[in-house]
């Protein structure tokens, strides 16, 4: 058993330097309290929880935000803190463009210097829709003080006919179903009425359940908060407790420092391949384990991958079940209890306990969502990263989520350099292109997309849909939806904006991939190759002032985790505490 953690003394909160000394500064910090309407009471020897709230009017997976930061605060006057609302970037997945990858990073600067510059001494982060989970933890792992997350929980099941639609999974294959002229206009706009019925994230294992997942398996989350619907009565409880232990935390001095270790960022990796994680996993895994100072990369992913079969049975991974099932089935404790061999049983958590006294007892309560690992819906994990010529830093491909036929596979390339120009082609009937084909995007990466947007998974041509056809090998720089599904090779790494040999392939070329052997290469000899790069242009910068010109100046390619170079742990010293004079 764990033991206790020793308590600190108020007199070293950081909140302390701001109303304790009997000084003008520290008199002007007591009064604007008191403005507010707070009596010194309520703060003085108390812990200041900041709650960090990405909701906004224009976040439908954090709608219920606006009330749930009530139980939050609740929990916290419970436990004898002191709340403080900080609200904070949002990040909307469904509006925010080109992309909300390009913000990830600026989500993470705000949660860190919103942490440092105010007078709190520990951290509740509420979160949830994609990019949201990475963003706030990479700022909070920074800062370095006590920190939980309160994820915003899968939404219900979509309905439409009597048929269950999942986010993002059913949109793709009943568009493709459109363009085939297999059902009506009315029938589309049915499923866009009946895909989203409550507040919460896709309740596919898109991004957002991946990465709230991997929160709760690095440490960061209450046992089994990372499962808990948004709409279910159990993710207010979650929010008033994740208030009550971060109070208990501040006492204990109990940081991600002494949570994220490199065991932590393993457990993490496993968990991702056994629920059949989103392909966005391996950035985001990437950036938080070197941000906490640990050199996780994708040979752990691949390392993992050979070794930790895919047994939760959630779309588009698996066959037929969304997030809800998977929490009746026993969630993300219950899953970690059948891979428990794969685990850092001690590594510590934000309970103050290790992970194996969290997940002690948890049952699995319907064997099909989550599997027995010899019933493995896939036999290797989620992800596999292959690398060759085409992509020396290499790239990722799903094999659970598609075609089997194209885990090994070689055909001519039919290259794009933009977006815009593949739509177009696409909807050509008369396109000269066949399923055995490979479609290409480049220009789509950290700095070519910009941001690396997630167009990943290229839409299929129409002319192969109407032939009845529903994949084909797909390769891009880019990113794709983690609820995407589909022979779709990404992030090919460098990028082709930036020479990467992507930039290099040409249309008839032929590229070949073997997932088994973990290979990626255009059969062009290294001759033709040199005289292509001779021959290369370099494209004309995106930005040239701005947020924008500052991304692409500093942003790191797929493979690093696209974390902005100058917030790595190691760029330099700590930050000092802000002076106060």
């Amino acid at each position: 058993m764990t033991s206790p953690a020793p308590r600190r003394d108020a007199s070293s909160f950081r909140s302390a330097r701001w109303f304790g000394p009997a000084d003008l500064r520290s008199f002007g910090h007591r009064s604007r309290a008191m403005q507010m309407g707070y009596a010194p009471e309520e703060w003085q020897g108390r812990p200041v929880i900041a709650i960090v709230n990405t909701w906004s009017d224009l976040q439908p997976c954090h709608m219920h935000f606006k009330q749930r930061v009530d139980d939050v605060k609740r929990g916290i006057l419970m436990a004898g803190g002191f709340p403080v609302e900080l609200p904070a970037l949002s990040v909307s997945e469904s509006y925010v463009k080109p992309t909300t990858m390009m913000y990830r990073n600026m989500l993470a600067m705000e949660t860190e210097e919103l942490l440092r510059s105010h007078p709190v001494d520990g951290a509740v982060l509420m979160g949830g829709c994609d990019k949201t989970t990475p963003g706030l933890l990479l700022g909070a792992t920074s800062m370095n003080i006590p920190a939980i997350f309160v994820p915003a929980g899968p939404m219900l099941r979509g309905n439409w006919h009597g048929k269950v639609l999942g986010s993002g999974s059913d949109s793709w294959k009943y568009w493709d179903e459109l363009r085939a002229g297999k059902i009506t206009q009315e029938d589309w706009a049915g499923v866009e009425a009946g895909i989203a019925r409550s507040y919460g994230t896709c309740m596919t294992m898109g991004t957002a359940s991946t990465m709230t997942a991997i929160a709760e398996a690095v440490g960061m989350v209450l046992p089994g908060g990372s499962s808990v619907p948004a709409a279910d009565s159990g993710h207010i409880r979650l929010a008033s407790e994740s208030g009550r232990r971060i109070v208990e935390m501040v006492w204990e001095d109990l940081t991600p420092a002494k949570i994220q270790t490199h065991a932590a960022f393993e457990n993490a990796i496993a968990v991702a391949m056994a629920m059949g994680c989103s392909t966005n996993a391996i950035i985001h895994l990437i950036a938080m384990a070197r941000r906490a100072g640990h050199e996780i990369g994708l040979d752990d992913f691949e390392r993992y991958s050979r070794r930790v079969p895919v047994i939760g049975n959630v779309r588009p991974s698996g066959t037929a079940y969304l997030m809800e099932d998977f929490y009746y089935a026993g969630g993300i404790r219950a899953l970690m209890g059948r891979i428990e061999k794969h685990l850092h049983l001690d590594a510590l958590t934000v309970t103050g306990k290790t992970l194996g006294e969290n997940i002690k007892g948890a049952e699995v309560y319907n064997d099909d969502v989550i599997r027995p690992l010899d019933k493995p819906i896939y036999g290797e994990g989620s992800l596999a990263v292959l690398k060759g010529n085409l992509a020396p830093d290499g790239c990722v491909i799903k094999p659970a989520a598609m075609d089997q036929r194209f885990l090994k596979h070689s055909g001519p390339a039919l290259v794009f350099d933009d977006y815009p120009s593949m739509k177009k082609a696409v909807e050509d009937e008369n396109l000269d292109v066949t399923a055995d084909h490979v479609l290409v995007l480049r220009n789509a990466g950290p700095q070519g997309g910009p941001g690396m947007p997630e167009w990943g998974m290229l839409p299929m041509p129409k002319k192969l849909l109407k032939e009845g056809h529903r994949d084909m090998l797909r390769i891009s720089d880019a990113r794709m939806s983690g609820t995407s599904y589909g022979a779709c090779v990404l992030h090919v790494a460098p990028e082709s904006w930036i020479g990467g040999p992507l930039a290099l392939l040409r249309t008839g070329d032929i590229v070949t991939i073997d997932v088994d052997a973990r290979s990626i290469r255009m059969e062009v000899s290294d001759a033709e190759l040199a005289a292509r790069r001779a021959a290369l242009v370099a494209p004309a910068p995106r930005f040239e002032r701005g947020y924008g010109w500052a991304f692409t100046q500093h942003i790191q390619q797929a493979d690093q985790g696209c974390d902005f170079d100058f917030l790595r742990t190691d760029f330099g010293r700590p930050v000092d505490e802000p002076v106060i004079y």
